[in-house]
């Protein structure tokens, strides 16, 4: 993602304002709160310890997710020059640049509500504080029609599911990434095309597992020239930037012959005329299976065959910093954004609730500075966010 962000002028719907309250009226509560902040901040020092993280990363993220929003000295446009600075962000004028502030305060707002109902992730500021929901929506996520197309999945073909022996088997935890299985993570940049980046990273990851060889596909290819519609649900087609399926991705390579490597067709970030080259195909892809919806079986098609494309409701991604995320609400149905599973884990530490929680390991497509490193950590067991309500699995030709 270039230095240089350009944004539409599009109407703030959720903006917040931070007042300076009078210090002699508030002085109790401002040592109160202070003393909360400080409580929280050496817990979750201590949490970084143990996990290897560098304690000046947690103090920098504590005091840019809001803790100390409230206290003279940490006020929103000083947190906004900083986030400015870190991200080399660039707006057009003045006026952009305090309507951009007035968002960032928004979402410095949005991040304190999230973290009270996701109280075992970490929430804050991440590289997107500057945009509104609904231009986070539409530029970073990318997954379209999931209603009609949750219930055409399951006209597709399904997976042999995993005998009670064969799960009780599994270990407790799996990462690919440990395998080799696993590209670097990606940036889709202002682009929907998280469909491309789920699509790609599960036939990486499938061709992998049948050659032993890990290679760098193209998404910009399936952004130019992939077009499919679903088949049953048929208004629901890939359109580059503006979204697609999986699925759809999967059949349109099975008949145009395959997928190139990222290096003889870069990512642009913006759709373009279709270059596809069929005498430079790397990859060719055989068939897919929808996986059943239950998430035993999802982590047995995971092992067993390598990383999965999903779909999930992104609402708490945008101020997702870390830790195991596990929602109080967030509804099943709302899928709208495609990533890769690529594997889980058996225990990990939630900082607020003082306890372990199983994990999905899912990689994102949105730079290696967003979350844990590019990841996402999502709470398994409970389909939360809709995670196991559109999975599916890529075998490639031989």
């Amino acid at each position: 993602m270039s230095a240089t962000s350009q944004y539409s002028s599009s109407p703030i719907f959720d903006e917040a304002s931070c007042v300076r309250t009078g210090q002699g009226l508030h002085t109790y509560g401002t040592m109160a709160a202070r003393l909360v902040s400080l409580l929280l901040l050496l817990a979750l020092v201590n949490v970084a310890h143990h996990a290897g993280v560098s304690a000046e990363d947690v103090i920098r993220q504590v005091t840019d997710s809001g803790h100390g929003a409230g206290h003279p000295g940490l006020l929103p446009e000083a947190q906004f020059a900083a986030f400015v600075r870190r991200h080399g962000k660039e707006y057009s004028g003045p006026e952009e640049y305090a309507r951009r502030l007035r968002v960032f305060a928004a979402n410095v707002a949005r991040a304190a509500a999230h973290q009270a109902l996701d109280p075992g992730a970490r929430h804050g500021v991440t590289p997107f504080s500057d945009l509104t929901r609904e231009e986070f929506e539409a530029r970073l996520t990318g997954l379209v029609g999931a209603g009609d197309v949750l219930r055409s999945a399951r006209r597709m073909p399904a997976a042999a599911p995993a005998t009670e022996e064969e799960v009780a088997a599994l270990p407790a935890s799996f990462d690919w990434r440990d395998k080799g299985a696993v590209t670097d993570v990606k940036m889709q940049g202002v682009c929907g095309s998280c469909w491309a980046f789920s699509t790609t990273g599960a036939v990486e990851g499938a061709n992998f597992v049948a050659t032993g060889k890990l290679l760098d596909l193209s998404e910009q290819q399936l952004v130019d020239c992939d077009h499919t519609c679903d088949a049953v649900a048929k208004t629901e087609c890939n359109s580059g930037c503006s979204g697609g399926l999986m699925t759809n991705a999967y059949r349109y390579l099975m008949s145009s012959g395959g997928l190139m490597e990222q290096a003889a067709y870069p990512y642009t970030g913006a759709q373009g005329p279709c270059r596809f080259d069929r005498g430079k195909v790397a990859v060719r892809v055989a068939n897919f299976t929808a996986v059943p919806l239950d998430e035993d079986q999802m982590r047995a098609a995971l092992v067993r065959g390598g990383p999965l494309a999903v779909g999930l409701n992104a609402a708490f991604m945008q101020t997702y910093v870390g830790g195991v995320s596990c929602p109080l609400i967030c509804p099943r149905a709302m899928v709208n954004h495609g990533v890769l599973l690529v594997g889980y884990g058996a225990r990990g530490f939630s900082a607020l609730r003082l306890g372990y929680r199983p994990y999905w390991l899912i990689k994102n497509s949105w730079g290696a500075q967003w979350g844990e490193g590019g990841y996402y950590k999502l709470c398994r067991g409970r389909n939360v966010c809709g995670v196991d309500s559109m999975v599916s699995a890529v075998a490639v030709a031989p």
